[in-house]
């Protein structure tokens, strides 16, 4: 089926993991709500054979959050599946701010997405994630306090 980028702006739930169970809890209504394939997330992801083979192409495709800023290694079967920070440099590089707004990130993506070739891709904000089947967060600000979370990531190969 081949790669599919996705990304997303959620509201921050006062952590990381609450975050993306209600991001999870959205989505997963989005796309299967009606029950005609799966009742529940957890049914979802306990259909091995789908998730293992094709996945959902969406943030579903991410199961836990990990709090490093380390990059995932390709074949260690503990990195698929993770969400981890963007590091602290790297938010700066983008944004110009270790505090980011969700317009600024909403600006930052934008870019991202109308880069006109590799090179430039590659030094987005989305080349950012080099790990098909992980994806990447950024806090984002309204004054002092974390409001949302911006998440993007791959699914597929």
């Amino acid at each position: 089926m081949g790669a599919s980028g996705w990304d997303y702006v959620t509201e921050h739930k006062g952590g990381i993991q609450a975050s993306l169970d209600a991001l999870h809890a959205q989505v997963f209504q989005e796309e299967y709500g009606d029950g005609a394939t799966y009742r529940s997330l957890a049914d979802l992801h306990a259909d091995h054979e789908f998730m293992g083979q094709e996945g959902t192409h969406s943030i579903l495709d991410i199961d836990r959050v990990v709090h490093t800023t380390d990059a995932p290694q390709r074949g260690k079967a503990s990195d698929y599946g993770t969400l981890r920070p963007l590091a602290a440099d790297r938010i700066v590089h983008h944004f110009g701010t270790n505090r980011p707004t969700v317009r600024q990130y909403e600006k930052v993506l934008a870019a991202a997405h109308g880069a006109t070739d590799h090179q430039e891709y590659e030094q987005s904000l989305l080349g950012e994630c080099r790990m098909r089947w992980t994806g990447l967060y950024v806090l984002l600000y309204a004054g002092k306090e974390p409001t949302h979370v911006g998440i993007f990531g791959f699914s597929g190969d």
